[in-house]
């Protein structure tokens, strides 16, 4: 029928709900998996097994599609831009990808453009972590490694030189750079979502506001509750201005916080993204539609909310497989609830699923999503 194919490279959670989206577009998945067993090898037809580190698995995995993107942000830069180099249609592209996977390059582009983030220096010993805490007026101070880091991890806050010393070491001989910044004294923090095409087609999602425990998103409310208009303006704009000087294609996702002094940029990804997987059953056009629209250059679809509040809550393993069981008991409990399980095993900690619902009221929302989502867990047993 002449419908485009798209290379998909990893097979997490993400790529198994852009499988969802492709149906109704016409749109082939190409995967690439680490596994025969990753959330979405198990719901996509053409699946490849293998390393995304191997420029030949690549080229074979983008054969007869029409674009390769991504499912995250590892794929080394150089394979990227070899199969730009072939005509392989890359989006988003390598240079623009590059500073969602290194912190450093991304904050030094920022700063450079004008951007607001938290300030912010690259160091190496904790003589120059000392001498950036006494510019900052004292302790503490947060530590992240340039690349690697997600839920939490590759994150620290430290109270002293020697607390940083170990950081340091370990990141030396692993030979990762590593940045300092100041911590924030946020009132909260926000998030917006956005898609770009290659034409420059820009549709924004509503600001979100974010709750994280342990370093992990475990709430999203949209839109942020009693957000200033000036506030989701500013943060609307300042994401915008990232996409065009980034020339990002496909779904970005702008993490902020909001602080005294403005929005500050804290993280960016460039693929579909926590934060806005309510709008799979809480906007017009999902996230994950929207994204393979982008990156095919295909008109996109319209960012609008269909409710006046949607509550998304993550889904963690807890010590009790038996999530089926649990499953049952919530869609019988709560029919107009929406439940998004992964297809992973489950272990304590790890995202499994997701829930949301949508409504009028965020204390009604919020009560029915978090229960939810604590008894599919097991943290709670009625």
């Amino acid at each position: 029928m002449g419908f485009p194919a798209v290379a998909l490279i990893g097979g997490g959670q993400l790529a198994r709900m852009l499988q969802q989206a492709a149906i109704p577009l016409g749109v082939r998945l190409q995967l690439l998996a680490d596994r025969s067993d990753d959330s979405a090898a198990q719901v996509i037809r053409d699946v490849r097994v293998g390393d995304y580190r191997d420029l030949a698995t690549l080229r074979a995995v983008v054969a007869g599609c029409a674009v390769v993107t991504f499912d995250h942000e590892h794929v080394p830069t150089e394979h990227l831009r070899a199969l730009a180099e072939t005509g392989v249609a890359v989006r988003p592209g390598p240079d623009a990808l590059l500073h969602a996977q290194d912190k450093l390059v991304m904050r030094e582009r920022l700063t450079r453009a004008g951007i607001p983030v938290p300030r912010w220096r690259r160091v190496g010993s904790a003589a120059e972590l000392a001498g950036f805490a006494a510019e900052l007026g004292g302790w503490p101070v947060v530590l992240k490694t340039a690349r690697g880091g997600y839920d939490g991890k590759g994150v620290w806050l430290v109270e002293s030189a020697a607390g940083a010393e170990p950081v340091l070491a370990a990141a030396t001989e692993r030979g990762l750079a590593v940045l300092a910044e100041e911590r924030v004294d946020f009132a909260r923090e926000l998030a917006v979502v956005l898609a770009r095409s290659p034409y420059g087609q820009v549709a924004v999602y509503p600001v979100v506001e974010t709750v994280q425990h342990g370093g992990i998103c475990r709430e999203v409310l949209a839109p942020a509750p009693g957000l200033r208009a000036e506030v989701a303006l500013e943060a609307v704009r300042t994401a915008m201005a990232i996409a065009a000087e980034l020339d990002c294609t496909g779904v970005l996702a702008v993490e902020m916080f909001e602080a005294p002094r403005g929005v500050l940029v804290n993280e960016l990804a460039m693929r579909p993204h926590n934060s806005a997987h309510w709008t799979i059953d809480g906007a017009v056009t999902s996230q994950f539609e929207q994204h393979l629209r982008a990156v095919l250059d295909l008109p996109l679809g319209a960012p609008v909310a269909r409710a006046p509040a949607s509550v998304m809550v993550n889904v963690l393993g807890g010590d009790d497989p038996d999530v089926y069981r649990r499953y049952l008991h919530c869609m019988a409990r709560d029919p107009a609830l929406r439940i998004h399980m992964y297809g992973k095993q489950v272990r304590p900690g790890r995202k499994i699923g997701h829930v949301t619902v949508s409504g009028s009221r965020y204390d009604d929302l919020r009560d029915r999503a978090w229960h939810a989502a604590d008894y599919l867990s097991g943290a709670i047993d009625g």
